[in-house]
């Protein structure tokens, strides 16, 4: 694959739009500078990246291949240390997790490697999802359970599951998410009651009785946008849905889109670009 970049003014990003925008692969982001465009159109072969360097300008190179996922979660990754329960380890080397069980006594340890489907527990979505479920279940005296929508790699409804709750459903839209699941709730184990599966969350509803106390959401925003409805259908009545995935920058459309659908915003986080939020039925 190739990749052919270009750096445009603002003022002339509709130009430019009709000229490549409708290609496939094409993506207009902001640059560095506020008054500043970057266009990419990523393409199969070297021949139509340099078509589009001789039409337009600009450059064309072969994409790397990384697994950025490996890349910014080595095993040498410092813990990430969620409230006073979790602590969650990129390694999986029993040395490094006998230590981290000496450091950190009466704390759940789990290993989460980097692999291909994103949620390793570290980014800033999937932390702080976290840190609201801590907050969530802290002080609950009753039963209560779990639905984690758009799994990645397991790592909520595991945690979740260790935190107490008495059964989790977790899917994802994505075959290798779900297969990176499976291998992280082997390699950790304490997941007897959990339901892992792959679903499309505009197609899957809870069976009767599956509607959960708590629901987790870590979708992009325009997913989460249109899902409202299948989420709220997952939540008992008097349920918890926590959703992250939201940039800051959509972060309004997102919890109007919430509201309209008959929900109420409890709480919002904002953690980099990221925002997390908490809510319930209206």
């Amino acid at each position: 694959m190739w990749v052919w970049k270009k750096t445009i003014s603002k003022a002339n990003e509709e130009e430019w739009q009709q000229r490549v925008g409708q290609l496939p692969g094409a993506v207009f982001s902001e640059a560095f500078h506020a008054e500043r465009l970057n266009i990419e159109v990523y393409t199969d072969t070297e021949e139509e990246a340099l078509v589009l360097t001789a039409c337009y300008g600009g450059k064309s190179e072969p994409v790397q291949t990384v697994d950025w996922v490996a890349a910014t979660a080595p095993e040498n990754t410092p813990p990430l240390v969620i409230r006073d329960r979790l602590v969650i380890s990129a390694s999986s080397a029993p040395e490094v997790l006998d230590e981290l069980r000496r450091r950190y006594p009466g704390r759940t340890i789990l290993t989460f490697p980097a692999e291909r489907a994103f949620g390793t527990g570290n980014h800033a979505t999937t932390s702080t999802c976290l840190r609201m479920l801590c907050d969530e279940i802290k002080g609950r005296t009753t039963p209560w359970t779990l639905t984690d929508i758009g799994c990645g790699t397991g790592v909520l409804a595991l945690a979740g599951l260790r935190l107490g709750a008495q059964r989790a459903i977790s899917f994802d839209f994505d075959p290798v998410a779900v297969e990176v699941a499976a291998r992280n709730i082997e390699r950790n184990g304490g997941a007897e009651n959990l339901s892992l599966f792959q679903a499309d969350v505009f197609e899957w509803s809870p069976a009767p009785g599956d509607e959960s106390d708590i629901v987790l959401a870590n979708l992009f925003s325009t997913v989460l946008q249109k899902a409202f409805p299948r989420l709220i259908a997952a939540m008992k009545p008097d349920g918890v849905l926590i959703i992250s995935g939201i940039l800051n920058t959509q972060q309004a459309e997102t919890l109007a889109a919430a509201q309209a659908a008959g929900l109420q915003v409890l709480k919002v986080v904002s953690r980099g670009k990221w925002t997390t939020a908490k809510l319930r039925r209206a």
